[in-house]
């Protein structure tokens, strides 16, 4: 067992580099976008992300994981089946993309974003490429690739990058200088007068966020021209329609799911507490979420890796044995992760501007919440690999209930605190249904006992921490305390976190419990 959970472990890495940069280089944007951008426009920039990544769960048709089923299977020949997937997304996209072209005037009005027709436009080019590279980078992951796919994504994330501090940091000082040489306010310039001015304004706004990810997207799609040559696109009409029909319930399963951790950035907009101000509601919630992202970011990492894993494993004798163990070290790290950023958030919360910061205390419950998702995707292996997929459907659409409920209910009081406890009374509620449907279905042999006795260790620590807190180091935050108590404190919290982490190994490590 040891080697396969080593496998996983370096496939995870490899993955999570690419996986990592885009972290961390979002992360480093976060000050800019918090200091160059109002909490009104970062609210913008929330909402536009949150229809693009319901709408790319559509546009790829549940085919990543269709793929790695049907090529896995005896007697299919894998490039038959990429062929398929792939000619089938790049079809439905083109034709998504044709549409927003055709209707981003109307679209824009309808949304509020009168004169952002081409946001509109950036969105479909977004979406419409990120659908068809996704089915190349699953053809990646099939094949092992793990190098070529960090490489290819930390080039698209690069070139992000690069067009973010150009647009931020260079552009408006072209302008200013351009309108200067011309005996003009920066206003009075015109696309003859500067050439990017066709695709955004010169004052830094939200189309500038989402112009840079439309720039990275045709990057990456420019580098899948070879494996496009490759493709021999031997379409099969009989393997096409067993691909559908195990993919697309997974896609209508996945969509309830995204739209779940998505609608309460949609739902600002009609049940915030300040209804005239929900957009800066939006951004202040957006931006205590982004200090979250390391607990979705390693989940994401360790996704990449898992699922192909899973599908490879699932013939061997001892394979339900090692989900279990996965599990459990899944489950343990994510408690670091927890303490991690729970315990130094005084330092890691400076990365946000100063008018960002009061909506910090959320942070915890996003940790949480982020953790039962992990966890959710490990129990959640059981209809995927038992092709049950259409029971997926009704798990997710229990927590969108859950959701729905708790932010129509308790937002128009409590604003973006609602919108958190949302999440985590809506993971709770899938972890718990997927766990009982599996354990009848699939079932396999979780320690519930070692689980749980992570989460007291989390509790455990956190808890001692607030203790060591009040009665050392009351009022101690950074800027207002002497740089000895706070080294204090963040040695006092390093200490808690090691001790932590002793505990959770001899948990996992311990002699294994009757089930």
């Amino acid at each position: 067992m040891a080697n396969p959970l080593k496998q996983l472990a370096g496939q995870t890495v490899i993955y999570g580099l690419s996986t990592i940069l885009a972290r961390i280089i979002n992360f480093l944007f976060v000050p800019i976008y918090t200091r160059l951008l109002t909490p009104e426009s970062y609210g913008v920039v929330t909402e536009f992300m949150a229809y693009i990544a319901v709408l790319q769960v559509v546009l790829v048709l549940g085919l990543e994981t269709g793929c790695f089923r049907f090529a896995n299977k005896e007697g299919v020949d894998p490039e038959k089946v990429y062929s398929n997937a792939f000619a089938t997304v790049f079809c439905v996209s083109a034709t998504f993309l044709a549409l927003m072209i055709a209707f981003a005037g109307p679209i824009a009005s309808a949304l509020g974003y009168e004169g952002y027709s081409s946001c509109i436009m950036y969105m479909g080019g977004i979406l419409a490429l990120d659908a068809v590279t996704a089915i190349f980078f699953a053809k990646l992951r099939q094949e092992s690739k793990a190098l070529r796919f960090a490489i290819f994504k930390t080039i698209k994330i690069i070139t992000e990058t690069a067009a973010n501090l150009v647009l931020f940091l260079w552009f408006p000082k072209y302008c200013a200088a351009a309108a200067a040489s011309l005996g003009l306010e920066t206003s009075a310039l015109t696309s003859s007068d500067v050439f990017l001015l066709h695709f955004i304004p010169a004052v830094p706004d939200f189309s500038y966020v989402i112009f840079a990810i439309f720039i990275s997207c045709v990057v990456c799609g420019l580098l899948f021209i070879p494996e496009f040559f490759r493709l021999s696109f031997r379409l099969d009409a009989k393997l096409l329609r067993q691909m559908l029909a195990y993919s697309l319930p997974l896609m209508v399963a996945a969509l309830p799911g995204v739209v779940n951790d998505f609608l309460d950035r949609i739902l600002f907009r009609y049940f915030d507490t300040n209804a005239q101000a929900w957009r800066s509601s939006l951004g202040l919630y957006q931006a205590a979420v982004k200090l979250a992202v390391i607990m979705n970011l390693f989940i994401q990492m360790f996704r990449y890796a898992a699922e192909p894993f899973f599908f490879r494993r699932a013939k061997e004798k001892d394979s339900k044995e090692l989900y279990a163990s996965v599990q459990e070290y899944f489950t343990a790290f994510c408690g670091l992760v927890f303490l991690g950023v729970i315990l130094y958030i005084d330092v890691i919360a400076l990365i946000l501007g100063p008018q960002f910061r009061s909506a910090v205390g959320i942070v915890p419950i996003m940790l949480l919440s982020y953790m039962i998702l992990g966890m959710l995707f490990n129990v959640s292996m059981w209809y995927k690999l038992s092709g049950k997929t259409n029971m997926a459907i009704w798990i997710t659409l229990a927590g969108l209930a859950v959701t729905a409920v708790v932010i129509i209910l308790f937002m128009p009081k409590y604003s973006y605190w609602a919108a958190a406890f949302g999440h985590l009374a809506s993971y709770l509620v899938m972890f718990a249904v997927s766990s009982i449907l599996g354990a009848r279905y699939y079932p396999i042999p979780y320690r519930w006992g070692r689980l749980a006795g992570i989460f007291v260790l989390m509790g455990g620590t956190y808890g001692l921490s607030l203790l060591l807190d009040a009665q050392f180091f009351a009022g101690v935050a950074i800027g207002q305390s002497s740089a000895g108590l706070i080294a204090a404190k963040l040695a006092v919290h390093t200490v808690l976190i090691v001790a932590y982490l002793f505990a959770a190994w001899k948990l996992i490590n311990s002699r294994p419990s009757r089930r």
